[in-house]
């Protein structure tokens, strides 16, 4: 006698069809990026060796072109200046090995374009390649990341890990903050106070979430705490996957002050007290600052007994006086606007 399914149980057989669909699907993708990826790797080894050896001049690769394009008319990808990248791609990557290597087939080929294009050292396209294939970034975002700098950026705030969490915690935990954090989404000039700031990164969090980088997780703004029967509240807090552990953020829209670091080590304590448990890690506090002296910030960070680093933050910049003054007023595009339009609607 069959056996009627439940919902609950037709739901979860449906939901596993369709994860074995995606994983096919995922499989077939690879196999057919990889196969494309293998294919522009021997043209470019080709196109490179025969300049070398034949020493041919700059045409020849737009005559190849013209070529494959009138032999191959249904495949795309043969036109100069693809096959010139290709060339480029593996004289770039083959300075590692004569082979394609492994990483580089996992990414399209646009995303390797795109890093051939806009980074010059292998070692910082390696690093780029491994954040694509770990965050699954469409290029869009591949775009921003190498704009913003972030493999310059990563490591570089000063912060008392290396003597307040174990090791491997700690190399991790300074592998993923950065000096500075670029808040150019956010459209304050660089006077804006910390309460708008802080607001702005809360209503653009998708994009706090991104800068901040992967593993970060928002559990809520101006967090309250009761301390002996006192209110204090946390700008921003986070909890980081990755670390297993919370992360307390404090805003601080000018320079930084010792007395900082003093406040976010108590908020530290209070978290880790009456709301980190027994399996999370120490609460790691990041203070976010416009301006910095290291000197400073090594003497503040130095006897504090909780993890936490000091970093800066970007805004976009305020306009200059004498840039602004040659920029037509608002009044006059309405009017510029304003005579388009007539002359279209008299079209």
């Amino acid at each position: 006698m069959s056996k009627e399914l439940s919902n609950s149980e037709y739901l979860n057989w449906i939901k596993s069809l369709k994860t074995k669909i995606r994983k096919a699907q995922n499989k077939v993708a690879f196999s057919i990026n990889s196969e494309l990826l293998e294919l522009y790797w021997e043209l470019g080894r080709e196109l490179a060796l025969q300049q070398k050896d034949m020493n041919w001049g700059s045409k020849y690769i737009e005559t190849t072109a013209k070529e494959l394009r009138y032999s191959f008319p249904q495949i795309k990808g043969f036109s100069r200046r693809n096959l010139y990248a290709m060339r480029q791609w593996y004289l770039f990557y083959s300075q590692e090995s004569e082979f394609m290597p492994q990483h580089v087939a996992q990414i399209p080929w646009g995303h390797n374009r795109l890093i051939l294009s806009k980074v010059k050292d292998l070692e910082e396209a390696n690093f780029y390649i491994s954040e694509v294939i770990e965050n699954a970034w469409d290029r869009d975002t591949l775009e921003i990341q190498i704009e913003n700098r972030l493999y310059q950026k990563l490591g570089k705030a000063i912060t008392n890990f290396d003597r307040t969490l174990p090791e491997e915690q700690s190399k991790l935990a300074k592998a993923r903050l950065k000096d500075p954090y670029n808040f150019d989404f956010l459209g304050l000039e660089s006077d804006a106070l910390e309460k708008a700031v802080e607001d702005e990164l809360v209503k653009n969090i998708t994009k706090f979430l991104l800068e901040l980088g992967k593993g970060f997780a928002f559990m809520g703004r101006q967090y309250k705490i009761e301390i002996s029967e006192t209110d204090y509240f946390i700008d921003l807090l986070f909890y980081h996957v990755e670390l297993q552990c919370y992360i307390v953020i404090e805003l601080k829209a000018g320079k930084f002050k010792p007395e900082h670091a003093g406040k976010l080590n108590f908020y530290l304590s209070a978290v880790d007290t009456q709301i980190k448990s027994s399996r999370d890690n120490p609460t790691i506090g990041i203070l976010l600052c416009k301006k910095k002296d290291k000197i400073e910030v090594e003497y503040a960070l130095r006897d504090l007994n909780k993890p936490m680093g000091i970093s800066e933050y970007r805004l976009t910049e305020a306009m200059p006086e004498r840039i602004k003054s040659k920029l037509p007023s608002i009044e006059e595009l309405e009017h510029k606007l304003g005579k388009i339009d007539n002359r279209e609607v008299g079209e």
